[in-house]
């Protein structure tokens, strides 16, 4: 980890704590391969993660092999994955490839002791499925039949957004495009195996970009900005219908902020997932309707002071908010604000509100400026480097937290326990 000096300051070193760490780790793995603890329990998490822990395993060993170059530039044999080559691989580097394993053992062995402890306090968690993956993976390298590669294997087109709130020139993601037509006639099965892994690890699922499940931004390769690209329909209805006959209980929410057609808004109604409301949204137009308004929220919603993209919520005021975005907010409240407790005002509203789960970032209860931002979107360094420290989580902060949590109706059992009580999708 990286030093006490580094770590008070609430920044993560990654680099200094991934080098300790892989050693930590490297020492579990030569105690293991010496004395086999919980060698069987290892076998087991093998077996039932085969699906994907395999190619992951030998991925990652062949990337090191050939220097930690793209898989599309590796040896065709490879590249193209010729199963003589790869058989060769896996015994010629066995002793590389168990490591990997019994890294990603430890870690779901972990998570999964967290997952329980969290539900023995009452404690359910929401996880996160990003809609597209990333190019140089083992996902892309196994699956490329799936996704809208050109004939060496390079992405043909590239996924991203128009421009939009956070940038005049949209946003260039990078991450290859599905081909929704191939994953049609495979049955979604790759979807399928995704999502049941992760309901596996978490209690609901929040599935970033949904808009792009019913129509997506398609940019060509090469494009310097998502200015130049073009929408693309997905086939929504087959898809979460198939989805929707595999996992019944359906525990998912949709990431719904951007720009949202219609035929998204129709999808979600259809299928009953709740979207997301963005307070920090509520204020940019003078608009008693706007559907960010607390006043405007439904229960079948999960309602955000802000998320890990915005500011945070003093930090927004202080340095984003327009004069009359401010006037707005004070004239909704029906009050002045003054910037040391906005946190609080906003944290209240979406407490208060209708909506099903609310939803605070830490920096916001903590009433914590712009340099606790957690995310820049279109900006690729400096972010998620934010940490919380043990010191912040005083017991004058608990208190309040419990308290208007059980003032606003929002304590177990209450009226505002709607996802408790009914899932995502109950009525």
């Amino acid at each position: 980890m990286p030093p006490p000096a580094r770590r008070a300051q609430g920044r993560v070193d990654y680099p200094a704590a991934a080098l300790e760490k892989r050693q930590l780790l490297d020492k579990a793995y030569e105690r293991f391969r010496s004395n086999g603890w919980r060698r069987s329990e290892y076998e087991r998490f093998c077996a039932l993660n085969a699906l994907w822990l395999d190619d992951y395993a030998l991925f990652l060993v062949l990337k090191k092999q050939f220097g930690g170059a793209v898989w599309s530039s590796w040896p065709l044999e490879f590249r193209d994955r010729d199963e003589t080559s790869l058989g060769d691989a896996m015994s010629l580097y066995a002793a590389d490839i168990e490591r990997t394993r019994f890294f990603q053992f430890l870690f779901f062995r972990q998570w999964a002791s967290l997952k329980e402890y969290c539900g023995g306090k009452g404690v359910r968690l929401i996880g996160d499925i990003p809609i597209y993956v990333g190019y140089d993976s083992a996902d892309v390298w196994t699956r490329s039949r799936l996704f809208k590669l050109g004939p060496d294997g390079k992405p043909a087109f590239v996924a991203g957004v128009p421009p939009d709130y956070f940038s005049e020139t949209g946003q260039l993601w990078g991450n290859p495009v599905y081909d929704w037509d191939a994953l049609k006639a495979s049955g979604y099965r790759w979807w399928i195996d995704r999502f049941a892994h992760n309901l596996g690890l978490f209690d609901f699922v929040r599935v970033d970009h949904f808009r792009g499940f019913v129509g997506y931004w398609e940019v060509s390769a090469g494009e310097k900005t998502a200015v130049r690209g073009r929408w693309v329909k997905a086939p929504a209805d087959d898809f979460f219908g198939t989805l929707r006959a595999r996992f019944p209980a359906f525990p998912l929410i949709a990431e719904d902020l951007g720009i949202i057609t219609p035929d998204v808004k129709e999808v979600m109604a259809r299928l009953g997932i709740p979207g997301m409301r963005v307070l920090l949204f509520a204020f940019g137009e003078d608009n008693p309707a706007h559907p960010y308004l607390p006043r405007n929220y439904v229960e079948n919603c999960v309602a955000y002071t802000g998320t890990h993209d915005n500011n945070t919520a003093r930090g927004w005021f202080e340095k984003e908010a327009l004069p009359e975005e401010r006037t707005r907010l004070s004239r909704y409240l029906g009050r002045k604000i003054a910037a040391e407790t906005v946190h609080l005002d906003l944290v209240r509203l979406v407490m208060e509100s209708a909506a099903g789960a609310a939803v605070i970032p830490m920096q916001d209860l903590l009433g914590l400026g712009e340099e606790a931002r957690m995310n820049r979107p279109a900006v690729p360094h400096g972010n998620w480097e934010w940490r919380l420290l043990k010191s912040q989580i005083a017991p004058p902060v608990a208190d309040a937290l419990a308290g208007m949590t059980e003032g606003c109706g929002r304590a177990p059992g209450s009226r505002s326990d709607h996802f408790e009580k009914n899932g995502p999708t109950g009525p």
